[in-house]
């Protein structure tokens, strides 16, 4: 046995001889005895600091010194996964390859490391407890009072060690705030294992809020002084302190944060708002954060290679002389974080087109009522429908393609976007009852239907077609000539898809179905007839796009854009 693992073995028998004792060895106890090491990111004083970015960024970070990265979230929530949270309060619902439906954070870290991730990098509370309770009624804790200390956090444990495997870092970040109820266990678990694993094999990243006093114009550290010592008195101590601001601090604020809260000025890093959240990476990489966690954690790294990403933030900040701009109609209209992954997909297309690009939110509801769709939508060069669930608001989505078929108008359609456009074709063609299951179900043509699969499963989660599936698109479609290939996969998250009957009526319509599943029997692609550029995907595109590179639907749409304001 090498000398780290017999060390690990060691702390195992001192601290969990009721698992050790049992056999465990042979299961999830033994399996800490590997390289893995692990960054937690935890979050102080408020949410929605950026918790995300920052454990982004690091991995960003990490992977440019030459080291394997994975990412995970950590949700306090009871659900078991995202799929049925509202995206009006807590954001878009990211789909994994794999397709688990996770929090929009995993849509940062997989931009942010240009990788795939799995269900792996997502767990919530709810998942946990499911487990511990399915454990219970299974007699595996054979007989043993099962408790939040220690059953709970180890299965938490488990969950940390499996997602690490096959990783140099594993970076963790804990939702919710220190002092929430909820996310307790979460903390007691990364305690805990940074004595499974040795404090040397774990740094711990605290993100914490610099609010500044505009009457005595200065920035006041006592928040952020009390939430380290909140998560100090639940024994975990920080390493690093991220201070997140509206602008940039004075430097000293980092000498006072040394002396209150114990961690050294170089293991400060002071993080002002940002013109793009690109540009948070390289503001790390300037502090020295990247270093300290290197060498706290004793990797062999490289020198960083952040050319291309450098090259990222000067495209995404750079004025580019024309500009374009795109109506986004949509039913979740509270934040950008409903259509998180869309927006970026939208920007990045426009920096590596060269052009500026204004995202203009267009009301789906008000479009039902609106009776001058044109003065509405006139003003925009381009539309996007994208993705959602439920009735509200549709009937505006399907008038907003039918204006784009009629004016010649580019249009984008994602998900739902292509169920209205084939009901606004339909409409066009005849089929003036033509509605989608979702919405009338009584309809006598509905061109969009449950799949046979889904029936009976409208409201329960994890139950939709989900993540990766592949697609072929016809040779000489517009679909192929933007991806410059003929088989692609996309991932997928719905529920109802276009009806096979009506499918030979498309061209009457002045539709084609360009993009169909191996097997010939789900459109997956459709695009306009004699239209400039009509295009529409059953999938979600915007989840495969990277800063760095754009994804080809959302290029090819700007590009059409970009050539009409010339």
């Amino acid at each position: 046995m090498d000398p780290h693992a017999a060390k690990t073995h060691l702390r195992l028998y001192l601290f969990y001889p009721y698992l050790y004792d049992r056999g465990h060895k042979r299961g999830v106890m033994a399996q800490v005895s590997g390289s893995t090491k692990y960054v937690f990111v935890t979050g102080g004083v408020l949410s929605g600091l950026g918790k995300g970015i920052t454990a982004s960024s690091i991995g960003n970070l990490l992977k440019a010194r030459g080291l394997k990265v994975n990412l995970q979230k950590c949700d306090p929530y009871l659900n078991v996964d995202a799929g049925t949270l509202n995206p009006r309060e807590h954001g878009e619902c990211f789909v994994t390859k794999d397709g688990a439906e996770t929090d929009l954070d995993l849509g940062h870290y997989e931009r942010f490391l240009d990788e795939e991730l799995t269900s792996s990098s997502s767990l919530m509370s709810g998942r946990v407890l499911l487990k511990v309770i399915q454990d219970e009624r299974a007699g595996k804790y054979n007989g043993d009072d099962v408790q939040i200390i220690p059953h709970l956090t180890a299965a938490i444990q488990k969950y940390f060690i499996e997602a690490g495997k096959g990783f140099d870092v594993h970076i963790v970040e804990i939702g919710g705030t220190v002092g929430d109820y909820e996310s307790l266990s979460f903390i007691e678990a990364i305690r805990e294992f940074a004595m499974r694993v040795g404090q040397e094999n774990c740094v711990f990243v605290h993100v914490v809020y610099l609010p500044y006093l505009g009457a005595s114009a200065e920035f006041k550290t006592k928040p952020a002084q009390n939430s380290v010592r909140e998560l100090r008195g639940l024994g975990v101590i920080p390493d690093i302190l991220v201070a997140r601001s509206e602008k940039p601090p004075r430097v000293s604020v980092k000498d006072k944060l040394s002396l209150f809260s114990g961690v050294p000025p170089e293991a400060i890093a002071l993080l002002p708002n940002a013109s793009t959240i690109y540009e948070v990476p390289l503001t790390l990489e300037d502090t020295g954060i990247a270093d300290v966690i290197t060498d706290k954690l004793q990797l062999k790294v490289t020198k960083p290679h952040l050319k291309e990403w450098r090259d990222v933030v000067a495209r995404a900040t750079k004025k580019h002389g024309r500009s374009v701009t795109v109506g986004v109609v949509a039913k979740y209209m509270d934040n950008q974080d409903t259509y998180m992954s869309v927006f970026e997909a939208l920007r990045a297309a426009a920096w590596w087109n060269d052009v500026d690009i204004n995202i203009e939110w267009v009301e789906a509801e008000l479009l039902e009522k609106d009776a001058d769709l044109a003065a509405a939508l006139s003003h925009v060069d381009g539309v996007v429908v994208p993705g959602g669930f439920g009735t509200r608001g549709l009937e505006g989505k399907i008038r907003a393609a039918d204006y784009c078929l009629e004016r010649k108008v580019p249009y984008l359609g994602l998900c739902l976007g292509l169920q209205m456009a084939v009901i606004a074709a339909a409409r066009r063609g005849g089929l003036k009852k033509a509605s989608t299951e979702e919405l009338d179900p009584e309809s006598p043509d509905l061109v969009i239907s449950t799949m046979a699969d889904q029936k009976g499963k409208e409201n329960t989660g994890g139950t939709m077609r989900l993540g990766d599936y592949d697609c072929n698109l016809a040779k000489g479609s517009l679909a192929a000539k933007v991806y410059k290939s003929d088989k692609i996969v996309e991932r997928h998250r719905h529920r109802y898809e276009c009806a096979n009957a009506y499918r030979d009526l498309y061209e009457q319509w002045g539709l084609r179905a360009s993009g169909l599943s191996p097997d010939g029997h789900l459109v997956e692609v459709i695009e306009g007839i004699d239209h400039p550029f009509f295009l529409a995907s059953q999938f979600h595109p915007e989840f495969k796009s990277r800063p760095n590179r754009g994804h080809p639907m959302f290029m090819g749409f700007i590009e059409q854009l970009a050539k009409q304001v010339k």
